[in-house]
């Protein structure tokens, strides 16, 4: 089980890691691959990003080193929760062919959620 769970997570740090380094670093790339950033204020787009950045490091980083690992559980639940915002948004603007990588992300940070607690 542990083995499995390290698996989940480094899969969802990677999507987390290249999704927040999408709307940190390559805002302008981002806006030609998701329609949606370019009607959100970029300071809002950056700080999704930003959280989706610190969320992947708090996946890994506290159960790997082992310090403060109850934080790992909280960042999978907090990145789920970033997940089904982000589904609510894409639902609210009609974007349903989205709505599959939020769903994924959502049912791997809650397996991790429920997993390492």
């Amino acid at each position: 089980m542990n083995v499995t769970l390290w698996i989940v997570q480094f899969i969802l740090a990677a999507g987390f890691v290249y999704s927040g380094w999408m709307k940190t670093v390559r805002i302008e790339s981002s806006k030609k691959t998701w329609s949606w950033v370019k009607d959100v204020p970029k300071t809002l787009v950056v700080l999704i990003g930003i959280a989706e950045l610190l969320g992947a490091l708090g996946l890994v980083l506290p159960w790997a080193l082992n310090i403060a690992p109850v934080l790992t559980p909280i960042a999978a639940m907090a990145l789920a929760a970033v997940a089904l915002l982000g589904m609510m948004f894409h639902i609210w603007r009609k974007e349903y062919r989205e709505i599959g990588v939020n769903i994924f992300f959502v049912v791997l940070a809650l397996i991790v959620a429920i997993g390492r607690l």
